[in-house]
């Protein structure tokens, strides 16, 4: 533990999140957002946060790893996560938002069809063009159009939908949400980026260094409605007011980016991530991963049994890449009695110990 982390540092969460609320940023990663006083981010209870707290207490970080995590808080910068399916690469980000006290983790998973636009924040465009025709064809409605038809009104017949109407078919994404300015930052998980489309690392980067982005939707009615309350990613009911269009966070988010070795990255990109590589864990991270997750002390005697599995997990490793969920699997199986005749043990070992990659997978 060194003075100077404050991911798995001294303190308990109260401390450390006060710690990390103080902390001055570079003088380049200052940000003027102003948050929405009526806008109550998720508290650290409830559902959403019991997951967070569950998959990140597993997490079992080396120094190395605290230094580089420790290392993209002080300077606010994005945290790009390399290695093989299974090192936990996804949990670390929970195990930030545990440690710290930053609330249930913002995800947003990356496919090839992936765009920026898609985390920002989705529109509704054709549930607001039904409610259009619907307004249009009400008494009321009708009638002034007739009216106008025939000359004998004056004045334009009114717009169907106010400004403010379409706050209702807008809802920030999970990427939108985490930009949302406020005094603490929220976690975010950008899940296997290097499945996306070329271009996103490139789109990327403008809203890593602006720190915020546009709704042009909002912006086109800022003279008419200039603040619109729209839901979040957390809740469909939790609003935030946007002004003027713009998104614009006060304190940057902790971002995680993951990647599982598919692609490279372009240079840009890279140069404003701070970037760990994961490698899979050895035998004492493995029995310490074991007695976190499933409290068995592999080094007991009487768990030689576990042990052997350990074991047998790190020997088939060597001939294909393996998770660190497929051991857990295997040791919670035993631990129920399944599988436990001695004539059964290849078969067993094959079916939870199967390789990801490699010839036999």
């Amino acid at each position: 533990m060194k003075d100077w982390w404050l991911y798995r540092g001294a303190g308990d969460t109260e401390d450390r999140l006060r710690r990390l609320e103080e902390l001055p940023p570079p003088p380049w990663r200052k940000f003027h957002g102003s948050p929405d006083p009526g806008y109550v981010p998720p508290p650290c209870s409830g559902p959403a946060w019991e997951r967070t707290v569950e998959r990140g207490e597993g997490y079992v970080p080396e120094e190395p790893e605290t230094d580089i995590v420790n290392t993209a808080l002080h300077l606010r910068r994005p945290l790009l996560i390399t290695g093989k399916p299974g090192v936990g690469k996804s949990t670390l980000a929970y195990s930030v938002a545990a440690d710290l006290g930053l609330g249930p983790v913002l995800r947003w998973p990356i496919s090839s069809r992936t765009a920026l636009h898609d985390g920002l924040y989705l529109y509704d465009a054709i549930g607001r063009l039904q409610e259009a025709n619907l307004e249009h064809l009400r008494p009321g409605a009708r009638h002034a159009a007739e009216r106008t038809t025939r000359g004998a009104a004056t004045d334009p017949v009114p717009p169907p939908a106010s400004a403010g109407a379409i706050g209702r078919y807008l809802r920030l994404g999970p990427l939108g949400t985490a930009f949302l300015p406020q005094d603490r930052p929220r976690v975010l998980l950008i899940d296997e980026i290097d499945k996306s489309d070329i271009d996103l690392p490139g789109d990327l980067l403008t809203l890593f260094e602006d720190g915020g982005f546009e709704i042009p939707e909002l912006a086109r009615l800022a003279r008419d409605e200039p603040s619109v309350g729209i839901a979040t990613d957390d809740a469909p009911d939790a609003f935030v007011t946007i002004d003027a269009g713009r998104v614009q966070c006060r304190y940057f988010p902790v971002v995680v980016l993951t990647s599982n070795g598919e692609r490279d990255f372009p240079p840009a990109f890279l140069r404003r991530c701070v970037r760990l590589h994961l490698e899979p864990p050895g035998p004492e991270k493995l029995a310490r991963i074991i007695l976190r997750r499933l409290e068995v002390d592999v080094t007991e005697p009487g768990n030689a049994a576990y042990l052997e599995l350990m074991q047998e997990f790190i020997d088939r490793s060597a001939d294909g890449d393996l998770a660190t969920d497929q051991l857990l699997n295997a040791i919670q199986l035993r631990m129920s009695r399944a599988w436990a005749g001695p004539e059964e043990r290849d078969r067993f070992l094959a079916t939870v110990l199967q390789h990801l990659t490699g010839p036999s997978a």
